[in-house]
């Protein structure tokens, strides 16, 4: 369970890492890592998603330099 967990993580902060291009790319990276963090928090894996579409976009968006 335990390397499960870390894997899970490193996923998580892969996704951090890829803002992507567009407003799209930018919400489909950002639910993938809410997705995977909820999941790896046991919780509401759809709330995950849509909290990490919404952040990402509105971190890429505040943050444009910092977005490649």
């Amino acid at each position: 369970m335990r390397a499960a967990s870390i894997w899970i993580s490193l996923a998580v902060y892969a996704g951090l890492a890829a803002c992507g291009d567009s407003t799209g790319e930018q919400a489909l990276y950002g639910a993938g890592v809410g997705f995977l963090g909820a999941a790896a928090l046991d919780g509401n894996v759809y709330g995950g998603a849509a909290a990490g579409a919404a952040a990402n976009i509105l971190y890429c968006d505040l943050n444009p330099g910092k977005c490649n």
